[in-house]
């Protein structure tokens, strides 16, 4: 898994492509149809995005491109130090591992709230 883009959709991200947002639409759509692209989804987001937006975590599941991250014990224990739960785990998610060395990238509608964080960010700011 280690080539290809790997993507953190954080939950405004999330929020923006239940709202119709064409970057999120295309983001998701890339990873359903193109090898190589995965999109990720950290549980802890995907709860925040569908208390702003109900239904977002139920529609976002259920799409076939998009792999929900579990909140397992190094995600817990990552989050556990943070003030959000959401912004903590997908954080954590796009670290590096062993599947993903250069770790991945977080999708964002707010790429302010991620300056001085050692993530790399994509803007889906229409």
């Amino acid at each position: 898994m280690s080539g290809g883009m790997h993507i953190v959709l954080d939950e405004t991200a999330m929020e923006a492509a239940g709202r119709g947002n064409v970057l999120a639409s295309r983001l998701i759509h890339r990873a359903h149809v193109e090898p190589g692209w995965f999109l990720y989804a950290p549980a802890c987001a995907l709860v925040e995005a569908d208390r702003a937006r109900p239904g977002t975590a139920e529609h976002l599941a259920a799409l076939p491109g998009i792999t929900v991250l579990d909140l397992d014990l190094p995600a817990a224990l990552a989050i556990a130090r943070q003030e959000t739960w959401a912004a903590a785990h997908s954080r954590h998610a796009a670290q590096p591992t062993a599947d993903r060395p250069d770790g991945a990238v977080v999708a964002t509608t707010a790429p302010k709230r991620w300056d001085g964080e050692p993530v790399r960010v994509l803007d889906l700011t229409p």
